[in-house]
């Protein structure tokens, strides 16, 4: 009989058995980082193991990986070295078993413009790969990204607000997005008029009103004893440390953003794209003045600089491209994801903090971002890829694998399923 019988939602069957060769790979550099004396590593993969495996039901793992982040730090290689013998036979004997859901939700977002299309991509994948039932309503456009919409108010007559109405009265949760809440008018509704006995969920973008004055995001919250608060970045939770990281999430297989054909068969320039929003928070002069050093030393880069286009457009040429800048602000965008499922090598300056909570959901410390700092460490980094083509499409395979293996949809979307299970 199995040692250690454990039952799982279903929603993981088609991730787990890839997770636990991840596991199994991440054992073999334990053990090697206890044979070597090097507990910065031991301590690094038991966070790391601490973090994923509650994320796939296996809480046995997250006490194992606490434990062995502890004996990292005391230095206790006989300690370490017991823990992670536990895990391989943990690992080699578990017995797992699926199980359904809980009851389909019907879940309501609300927001006055979609951040980056996320929460119509939330909605999609909702619907797709998990028995709840999702919808959002919007009442902006903006930039001219054209994102996919779903309920539009300016675009609804009488009986498209009468539906709007008939989803609040109906909803088991209303879940708004950045600054909006229960007393956002949309048209002549009023959600504070239908909120009463629904879950409430307040999930922040990193708007600017945000970052500006947290404090008073947090004041309301506790004013009106909301405690399902969401933040999309790991940087927003130094902001919001109540709130839990739900990572954002692109449709991986979608064909636009799946890795184009012959890309790097091309011997020409490096081709590099940039998806500015702001400029001046996107770190685009700096990576401009970083492409005319490298351009200085006659090897030459065609930059794709992707501004104020429909959202099906910039995607059509990220996917031409070999290589994408985010920005270099510590954390990373949407563009990063979209770049990484497309098989680009991306840049992006991920700080120490981000690093660790991505390692943490991922299950993995190898993670597929390049980094730059800096505008020199940029140009460096970019020579690099115009003078190695290999190298820049071997960083593109590993980030769509890294996709596909850590960040699909389908896992997103569970873990968000299991977020509003827990309501």
């Amino acid at each position: 009989m199995p040692e250690y019988p454990v039952t799982v939602d279903s929603e993981l069957a088609p991730i787990m058995e890839r997770y636990l060769e991840l596991r199994r790979a991440g054992l073999a550099k334990l053990r090697a980082a206890v044979d070597q004396g090097d507990f910065e590593a031991v301590t690094r993969l038991g966070h790391v193991l601490k973090g994923s495996g509650g994320s796939y039901g296996l809480t046995r793992l997250t006490e194992l990986g606490a434990a062995i982040e502890v004996a990292g730090r005391r230095r206790d290689a006989a300690t370490a070295g017991r823990l992670a013998e536990a895990v391989g036979e943990y690992i080699d004997n578990v017995d797992i078993s699926y199980q359904g859901r809980k009851p389909a939700m019907r879940i309501l977002m609300l927001a006055i413009n979609d951040p980056a299309g996320t929460a119509i991509q939330f909605c999609k994948a909702l619907n797709r790969y998990t028995a709840h039932s999702a919808r959002l309503v919007t009442l902006e456009t903006r930039y001219t990204h054209d994102w996919e919409k779903d309920l539009h108010v300016p675009d609804l007559g009488p009986d498209g607000m009468e539906e709007v109405a008939i989803l609040m009265r109906e909803a088991d949760v209303f879940h708004f997005h950045m600054t909006c809440d229960e007393n956002q008018p949309f048209g002549p509704l009023n959600p504070a008029d239908y909120i009463k006995g629904k879950a409430v969920v307040h999930h922040h973008h990193g708007h600017h009103d945000f970052r500006s004055n947290p404090e008073s995001f947090r004041e309301k919250y506790r004013r009106l004893k909301r405690t399902n608060l969401l933040v999309s970045t790991p940087d927003l939770l130094k902001l919001l440390p109540e709130a839990r990281w739900q990572p954002n999430l692109v449709p991986i297989d979608d064909p636009l953003l799946r890795p184009m054909w012959g890309r790097f068969d091309d011997p020409g320039q490096l081709k590099v794209c940039h998806s500015p929003t702001r400029k001046d928070l996107k770190n685009t002069e700096e990576f401009l003045g970083a492409v005319k050093y490298v351009n200085r030393r006659n090897v030459y880069i065609s930059v794709d600089l992707i501004d104020d286009v429909p959202n099906h457009e910039c995607l059509a040429r990220k996917r031409r491209c070999h290589a994408l800048f985010d920005h270099m602000q510590g954390y990373f965008g949407v563009s990063s994801l979209e770049g990484l499922s497309q098989g680009l090598a991306v840049i992006a300056a991920l700080d120490d903090w981000n690093r660790a909570r991505i390692a943490e959901f991922a299950g993995t410390d190898e993670l597929p971002w390049l980094t730059a700092t800096n505008q020199d460490e940029l140009a460096d980094l970019l020579l690099r890829l115009a003078k190695d083509r290999d190298y820049c499409e071997q960083v593109g395979v590993a980030g769509r694998r890294f996709m596909e293996t850590c960040w699909s949809d389908r896992r997103i979307a569970s873990d968000l399923a299991d977020y509003y299970d827990s309501l």
